[in-house]
């Protein structure tokens, strides 16, 4: 097998910390496993993260761009605005009930005080960003001013995600053992209690109206 170098073996190294990580938390990972895991030594480990908490710090860079990639916007959920955004609602609770997310946010929140920049940083990728799609779109599409918007779709993160989410978090809820899959979307969760919150909470879209 041809060495990794560069930009290959950093991402190697990412991933592979990402598992290790999930596996073992934050306390119990060492540089040592990670170097060892991606078959690397722990000089080219060093030189592309010198800490093991800049390693922890990018893993999170990964799993950010992970997430967004694979949720989108509402806009990308169909043509009918309700409809985008009971789907986007729904995609978003998906992927965070997944098991590796839940044990990834675990981590998080373990590592808040110890790590606060990766915590804010998580915070912000797993639940701002979404928000703040959510909330664009509402104005686009809504005819919403800003607050407005921003608002409507902090409750309706709220109602459709939060609560489902701490049970999952807290071992109440089993979480979803595979990679969630846009096409099981309606299995993994009631999107018909989705349609019902944004029923209550929106207007009619604008060029939608009955």
């Amino acid at each position: 097998m041809m060495a990794r170098r560069g930009d290959q073996l950093r991402e190697h190294i990412l991933w592979t910390a990402k598992d290790v990580f999930l596996e073992m938390g934050y306390e119990r990972t060492s540089m040592d496993v990670v170097a060892a895991r991606a078959e690397t030594s722990k000089r080219s480990l060093y030189a592309h993260f010198e800490s093991k908490e800049r390693l922890f710090g990018d893993v999170v860079g990964l799993v950010r761009e992970l997430n967004l990639g694979h949720l989108r916007t509402p806009a990308a959920y169909g043509a009918d605005p309700a409809e985008a955004v009971v789907r986007f609602c729904g995609r978003f609770l998906q992927m965070q009930l997944w098991d590796s997310a839940l044990r990834t946010l675990r981590i998080g929140i373990a590592e808040a005080e110890r790590l606060p920049e990766a915590a804010a940083a998580y915070h912000e990728a797993i639940f701002e960003t979404p928000q703040r799609r959510l909330a664009d779109y509402l104005v686009e599409q809504y005819g919403l001013d800003e607050e407005s918007g921003h608002e409507i779709a902090r409750r309706l993160i709220g109602r459709a995600v939060y609560p489902q989410l701490i049970r999952s978090l807290l071992g109440v809820d089993a979480p979803l053992a595979g990679r969630p899959d846009e096409t099981t979307l309606a299995d993994d969760v009631d999107l018909e209690s989705l349609r019902a919150a944004v029923a209550a909470l929106l207007p009619p879209a604008v060029g939608h109206a009955k």
